[in-house]
Parts: C-alpha cells; sequence; structure tokens
C-alpha cells in the first residue's frame, strides 16, 4: 500500500469523538479532497498547495506531563513531527519517526486509536500549509530526550504549564490526548 493510500484509509476511519471541535470534521474532509486533488505529491513538501504532514505529542501519563520542542524556524514551543518521506510505511510510522528523531527518546509507542487531532496552519511560502495528523506517543518510563538539529530547545511541561507556552492548536492537542488516556 502507497503511503497516499494509507492517509486516505486513515482519514475516512479518523473519529474525533473524544473532541469537542466542530471543525474536525470539516478538516477530514478537506484533507481527503486534498488527496484526491493532489494524488502524486499531496503528501510531499513540494506540493505548494499544501501537504500532509505527521506529528506527535510524546506524553508521560504517569507524571503528568508532554515533551515539547522549541522549534528552531518557528521560534514556538511545538509537537514533534514534520514531513512525510519516501520511506515511511504510513502516516503512523511518518509521526513515530519524527517524534524519536526531535525527542531522542527511544521506545516510544503511538497511543492506539489513530490520530489524536487534525489541525490545518499555514506557513511561509512557497508552500501555503500544513494539513497535520497529530498522534500521541507514549513515552516509557526511564525516557531521556536529546536536542535535535531542528530544535532551540526541548523541555517537558506539566500539563497545566502547556497554556502558558504553546499556542492553542498544541493546548487543543493536550486536552484531546488527555482525553484519549
Amino acid at each position: 500500500m502507497s503511503l497516499h493510500d494509507d492517509a486516505v484509509l486513515v482519514l475516512k476511519a479518523y473519529d474525533d469523538r473524544d473532541d469537542q471541535d466542530a471543525t474536525q470534521e470539516e478538516l477530514r474532509q478537506y484533507y481527503l479532497d486534498h488527496l484526491a486533488a493532489h494524488p502524486d505529491d499531496g503528501l510531499w513538501k513540494a506540493c505548494t498547495d499544501g501537504h500532509v504532514t505527521a506529528s506527535a505529542l510524546v506524553i508521560d501519563p504517569s507524571r503528568g506531563r508532554v515533551l515539547l520542542t522549541l522549534h528552531k524556524k518557528l521560534r514556538m514551543w511545538l509537537q514533534m513531527g514534520g514531513h512525510c518521506e519516501p520511506g515511511d510505511a504510513s502516516l503512523a510510522a511518518a509521526a513515530l519517526r519524527e517524534a524519536t528523531e526531535e525527542s531522542g527518546v527511544p521506545g516510544l509507542s503511538l497511543l492506539p486509536g489513530g490520530p489524536v487531532r487534525l489541525d490545518r496552519h499555514p506557513i511561509p511560502g512557497p508552500c501555503t500549509q500544513h494539513l497535520d495528523v497529530q498522534y500521541a506517543a507514549l513515552a516509557p518510563a526511564d525516557a531521556i530526550e536529546a536536542i535535535s538539529d531542528e530544535s532551540l530547545d526541548l523541555r517537558w511541561f506539566a500539563y497545566d504549564e502547556v497554556a502558558d507556552v504553546a499556542d492553542e492548536s498544541v493546548v487543543r492537542l493536550v486536552r484531546a490526548t488527555r482525553a484519549r488516556l
């Protein structure tokens, strides 16, 4: 199965019953329409109309905290994530790869049940937007993070501290993830 086919299946199966945000169904349909209009490049950075990305919020439920990265280019505290690559077998694999690379934490595992949220956000050109499929990754008990070259900093935040450092999209992702636990 191609990554495109996987993305379509993931989005068709996406169920936001744990999230009270009415825009999730609209986003799901927008993503599916985008992939239908861009069957060859809708997942790749080269698609200037936007492209699907994959991210994962690294969470440590036993300690009530999440790991965020201070993104080097955007200078914002965000979950780990980024562009799909040709070697990614699935969106879930892309999200897990990105989370592992950017956190430096081995042994992450995705929270069962598929994506937690969808988030569409504008980006500086030439591409206009990221269509992010957001997962949650559970950190092992002995997780030790390591800053990657894509980050200025990497830090654990208690759930109630996230709103003080991150934008509303990250706050919504934390809330939706906690509802899944």
